[in-house]
């Protein structure tokens, strides 16, 4: 399996935790980077390739190079770089679709240098990717060893949320969840938690009727077509470690309701994956960090973690 790290926001510590994580790796599976080279930590072994499906070098890192323009600072974006890492996410998307390598992991972007310097149009990585892979809608998975999590509703206010709570995009993300777990995780019959959206799922209605009107009818649905789930239960009930023996997902209504437990449970060791598409892609759970770029600090375990998941899912696939 070879995975391709997309190099992210140059002035982050995207490439100080690759080449950490290559490091830790390099022995256990097959990795390149995407990137301009001169963005790597001074002193950074690293080898030109020109075609990730051959021989990869043992004991420096593999580059797919590419050229960027300007060096940049430590900790401080620069928009004239926002085309090259555009670039390089295209350039791994690509590879991936046409099967020259077996998944993307990619570094944290700042979406502000995006825009101001490329006029980025989408509101994350992820849409970004979607549209790439020629897909309508994906969905956000959370990952660690202890959970999985799916938030149904991701970058909104939370005043926002019941409005934009619909039957399709519920019905949506339990499909997609639930097809990606299959696919991608080797899960025949995925278990999934459905968390209600109100105090104690409602309560029959006291707290909130969301559950009965929404929520409830969307899951006998789905029961129907043969999908095992669980719910609606309430959110502060569902991720102590009892609960969580009785599923494979949590799927939650909004964004902290799903991001809370995870980061409480492993905060270093998230895994940000997008199911839905039709290459596999992952990330570490964290931002760019421009507070301690440059300083040789910056933890690797999310972006190992990342790199480690990559490659289960891609020999998932291939089963």
């Amino acid at each position: 399996m070879t995975i391709a790290i997309t190099c992210g926001e140059p002035a982050g510590i995207g490439p100080e935790i690759a080449v950490k994580a290559w490091a830790a790796l390099r022995d256990k599976m097959r990795m390149v980077w995407i990137g301009d080279p001169r963005h790597l930590p001074i002193g950074t072994s690293y080898t030109v390739i020109d075609d990730p499906r051959g021989s990869l070098p043992a004991d420096s890192l593999p580059v797919l190079a590419q050229d960027y323009g300007p060096a940049p600072t430590p900790g401080i974006a620069d928009p004239r770089l926002a085309t090259g890492v555009i670039h390089a996410i295209e350039t791994g998307a690509a590879l991936a679709m046409a099967g020259q390598i077996d998944g993307i992991c990619t570094a944290p972007i700042h979406k502000a240098a995006l825009v101001h310097g490329a006029g980025f149009a989408y509101p994350g990585h992820t849409e970004f990717l979607a549209a790439l892979g020629g897909v309508d809608r994906v969905v956000m998975m959370l990952a660690c060893d202890a959970l999985r999590v799916v938030p149904v509703t991701i970058h909104i206010a939370v005043a926002d949320v019941p409005a934009r709570l619909t039957p399709g995009l519920l019905t949506d993300t339990l499909r997609l969840t639930h097809a990606g777990l299959q696919r991608d995780f080797g899960l025949n019959a995925p278990r999934i938690a459905v968390a209600g959206l109100n105090p104690h799922a409602g309560e029959d209605g006291l707290m909130g009727r969301e559950e009965i009107t929404l929520i409830r009818p969307v899951l006998d649905q789905l029961r129907a077509e043969g999908l095992d789930l669980i719910g609606p239960l309430p959110a502060d009930t569902m991720f102590h470690a009892g609960a969580r023996q009785h599923y494979d997902v949590a799927v939650c209504m909004y964004h902290d309701q799903a991001l809370i437990p995870i980061k409480t449970l492993d905060f270093a060791g998230g895994v940000n994956v997008t199911l839905g598409l039709p290459f596999i892609r992952t990330s570490p759970d964290h931002g760019t960090a421009f507070d301690i770029a440059g300083k040789g600090i910056a933890d690797p375990a999310s972006m190992i973690a990342a790199l480690r998941m990559a490659g289960q899912m891609a020999a998932a696939r291939k089963v």
